[in-house]
């Protein structure tokens, strides 16, 4: 199921469905069909991911005609970030592939020895933009404005000591972040202002749950800026895989409904290129992951 979390003219932030290629609001569609349903993408996900077979199978037994009165088309909704303020930060993965780690190592303050466990860091809630706003560059802290494309795993299921083997499990589905980062901000190694100011974290446009994706480690992934290419990839070549990651993660703290990971970025970043590139003010970004979607955001200075 493709989720969204939208808004029209003659509303606030409601959680929907693509059906049909229409927008399906969320809590009219279990109104319609006698099965109460949040209006909130953190309150579905509090159910469990077992009530997305629940709602599937409730949309198959809908007559379309009873669909009319609840759907709105794609061009007359707005869509927000699929979780517009998440309960905790999002939980960031650092240099996750092999040419990265590369890269990084030509340009930045890391040694491009291959990391032997995950590398962690965090982006607070207040990160978190939607698609077509504003990437914020503010000039008084960095000239050094890069952008990193990602797959983004949503946890649906708590877990402590996660196995690997079980670590699907526990996945609710996926989207799509721009982990937009300020690389003159890096602080002592400390990535947390580099990476988590305000709007420093497109998300969206849509959290595709699990069912949908089948192998969630063959999945290109690609950034365009000003319609140039600027990385291409597939997340068979995380250093990291989702298993290890969720294994890692939740021997270090519990995991829980609603958590986000970032999984990490491919090559291709600004800070990697001869000369190095920067986004500046007016700069188009767009994000794709395959079976996903694409999130465009422009840059602006304040």
């Amino acid at each position: 199921m493709k989720l969204l979390t939208y808004k029209t003219q003659d509303s606030d932030s409601r959680l929907g469905f693509i059906h049909n290629n229409m927008v399906v609001d969320m809590e009219d569609f279990g109104g319609i069909s006698n099965f109460p349903l949040p209006n909130d993408m953190l309150e579905l996900i509090d159910m469990g991911i077992e009530v997305i077979a629940e709602i599937n199978n409730l949309v198959d037994d809908t007559r379309e005609v009873d669909f009319e009165n609840i759907s709105y088309a794609l061009n007359d909704v707005e869509i927000l970030a699929p979780i517009e303020k998440p309960r905790k930060n999002i939980i960031g993965i650092g240099l996750n592939y092999t040419e990265h780690v590369a890269e990084s190592a030509r340009t930045l303050d890391t040694t491009g020895k291959l990391p032997q466990k995950p590398i962690i860091f965090s982006k607070p809630p207040t990160t978190v933009t939607g698609p077509n706003t504003n990437i914020l560059l503010n000039s008084k802290l960095t000239q050094q404005l890069d952008w990193e494309v990602e797959l983004a795993v949503v946890i649906g299921k708590k877990g402590k000591y996660v196995a690997k083997e079980n670590a699907l499990d526990h996945v609710f589905g996926y989207t799509v972040i721009n982990d937009i980062s300020a690389r003159d901000c890096r602080r002592e190694g400390q990535w947390i202002v580099s990476k988590g100011q305000d709007t420093f974290a497109p998300m969206g446009p849509f959290l595709v749950t699990k069912d949908e994706i089948e192998n969630p480690h063959n999945l290109n992934l690609s950034l365009r800026l000003n319609g140039i290419e600027k990385q291409n990839s597939n997340t068979q070549f995380l250093l990291f895989n989702i298993n290890d990651l969720i294994e890692d993660l939740s021997t270090v703290f519990t995991i829980e409904p609603g958590d986000i990971i970032a999984t990490g970025t491919p090559a291709g970043v600004g800070a990697g290129r001869n000369p190095q590139e920067w986004m500046k003010d007016g700069d188009i970004v767009e994000c794709y992951v395959e079976n996903i979607g694409t999130i465009v955001n422009t840059v602006k200075e304040i």
